[in-house]
């Protein structure tokens, strides 16, 4: 398909749409997917709404789902990410799911979640679109457009009933004069060898399935099932010059060095203290002379 002009997308939006984006088939996706033996217990598609995690919640709460439910919104109108950002985009441009886990694994390790998230679907584009993936600790992820590094993609996990929700947004088909803002990116801007998000969502699935067996066959160790070293293998913040944005609005300078056993992240400061990092935003900076400038990348 040859890409129309901007000013065309605008004027035959509809049109435009319905050939570049086609709407998610229910019906395929549930026959791939909810098999006996399957982690994916239930699936379904609405055309619009707030929060996919939102609604998978409240349905956590109410006692109507169990193990293994998908939600899938073709747009998301208050999709949310870590601190509460908004997360927007045209309808059928992305892929905006949730899923309802409940593991078997003591609590404490409960908070690999969204890194097991993370390293599942860098896998699962990598292997489907062809687009390398990079991890943003804890819950970003990245593509190189034009040699800049842009998220494409988020992680919120919430707890919810006597599991959690994780929810993943991912830019797939946007192209640069849709992104919201200048450092975001998409499969597409990326370079994807294909944008059906058919096929994306399902590789998705079941790479979070294969990884999330491991997970609990490894009653959620992160070393013995492999998911603290990929994740490190594949994290972009490691060795980087970082500015972590705490709560309470404090903030920590200086290099990312690991990834501890509880998935934190450790920073290595200026005055040679290891510092673990559990919760906060994470800036990655620019490189000058053999220090950092406290300015992004």
């Amino acid at each position: 398909m040859t890409p129309q002009p901007p000013g065309n997308r605008d004027k035959d939006a509809g049109r435009w749409s319905d050939l570049e984006r086609p709407p998610l088939s229910e019906h395929a996706l549930r026959r791939a997917l909810l098999r006996p033996g399957s982690l994916w217990t239930s699936l379904d598609v609405v055309a619009s709404t707030g929060s996919t995690n939102t609604d998978l919640a409240a349905r956590a709460a109410k006692g109507e789902i169990t193990e293994g439910a998908v939600l899938i919104a073709e747009e998301q109108s208050a999709g949310r990410g870590r601190l509460d950002r908004r997360w927007s985009a045209p309808p059928r441009s992305g892929l905006f799911f949730s899923v309802y886990l409940t593991p078997r694994v003591p609590m404490a390790r409960w908070g690999w979640l969204p890194l097991l998230t993370g390293v599942a679907t860098a896998a699962a584009l990598a292997r489907s679109a062809g687009v390398d993936t990079a991890l943003k600790w804890p819950n970003d992820l990245l593509v190189t457009v034009d040699g800049i590094e842009r998220k494409t993609g988020g992680i919120l996990a919430e707890r919810a009933g006597d599991g959690v929700v994780v929810g993943i947004g991912l830019n797939v088909s946007l192209h640069a004069d849709e992104l919201p803002v200048p450092t975001a990116g998409s499969l597409a801007l990326a370079g994807a060898r294909g944008t059906d998000r058919d096929p994306l969502l399902r590789a998705v699935l079941r790479s979070l399935e294969e990884w999330y067996g491991k997970w609990q066959d490894a009653v959620g160790d992160p070393a013995a099932s492999r998911l603290q070293d990929t994740y490190a293998a594949g994290c972009a913040t490691l060795g980087r010059s970082v500015r972590a944005e705490l709560p309470g609005d404090a903030e920590l300078l200086g290099e990312a060095v690991a990834i501890d056993g509880d998935g934190r992240l450790i920073l290595a400061t200026a005055d040679g203290v290891q510092q673990p990092v559990a919760a906060g935003d994470i800036v990655h900076l620019r490189a000058v002379g053999g220090g950092y400038s406290g300015q992004p990348e």
